[in-house]
């Protein structure tokens, strides 16, 4: 089964995949989650190859999955979510009974957005996936922000800095290597990029260079990409190509900044894992 093109989100009908063997769970998760998130629409997979084909045709905000499963293991569909689907970045947690073995071990896959205790209790991880998809409290962070517009650099800084965010704002992805490589602080905690700039080197190269030259993956440092241009397959490509997210040109502010919080959540949900480990 081939990948299909860009599968944008619905931003008010959050959609959450629930993948485990067991029918009782699933209903169990999915009555906790009806009731913590209202507005959410769930889609129940018994095993990986109904989760893997609801990946492909349908997009997705969060995937919580059993560790085991009756045709794969967790670490493998989520391998999978990240390699073929063509989605925008999104939470996956896999739920184990051997997290702290895991974290002891270092044996956590670079596809996992985090793993969940099973010990913790079904109310735990509904609570647990509620701060990934509509948090009490909102995240800030840090962007860098590539624009060679002064005019739309200054709009979009705005609409940013009203959220709480800080700005780093430069006009190619030249200054934008050189300011990583500088690593003063404040450090980026996102990127947020046009695909054609100033300078010899485009949004593409930008991902080229982070992902495939400096290895350093979407969790670590998050991209999110402007494109004006609507043809799938260009969409799909800057997906592969290592993007965690686009944002469609003229940028509409809700739209922008929801998809920056989406992805600094996970990156502040990492760093709190980092940290217990």
């Amino acid at each position: 089964m081939s990948a299909l093109a860009f599968l944008p989100l619905d931003l008010q009908h959050p959609h959450l995949v629930i993948v485990d063997g067991s029918k009782m769970v699933r209903k169990v998760l999915l009555g906790m989650m009806s009731r913590t998130l209202p507005d959410a629409v769930i889609s129940e997979c018994e095993n990986g190859a109904q989760a893997k084909a609801v990946l492909l045709s349908q997009p997705v905000h969060l995937m919580v999955s059993s560790l085991v499963l009756p045709d794969m293991d967790g670490d493998e569909l989520a391998a999978f979510a990240r390699e073929q689907s063509t989605q925008s970045y999104f939470p996956i947690i896999v739920v184990s009974a051997d997290v702290q073995a895991r974290l002891e071990q270092r044996s956590l896959s670079p596809h996992v957005t985090d793993y969940f205790d099973k010990t913790w209790g079904m109310e735990a991880l509904a609570a647990f996936i509620k701060g990934y998809i509509a948090p009490d409290e909102e995240v800030g962070g840090e962007v860098l922000y590539i624009e060679d517009s002064r005019v739309v650099a200054a709009a979009t800084s705005r609409m940013m800095k009203k959220h709480g965010l800080g700005v780093q704002h430069v006009v190619s992805v030249e200054d934008a290597l050189a300011l990583l490589d500088r690593a003063e602080p404040p450090l980026p905690d996102i990127v947020l990029s046009d695909v054609y700039l100033k300078g010899d080197l485009t949004g593409m190269d930008l991902l080229k260079i982070l992902r495939d030259e400096r290895h350093i993956n979407k969790k670590d440092l998050p991209v999110v990409v402007m494109t004006g241009d609507s043809d799938p397959g260009n969409q799909q490509q800057l997906i592969q190509l290592g993007a965690n997210d686009l944002v469609q040109k003229p940028i509409e502010e809700r739209l922008l900044v929801t998809k920056l919080l989406f992805q600094l959540r996970m990156g502040n949900n990492k760093n709190r894992r980092t940290a217990r480990e």
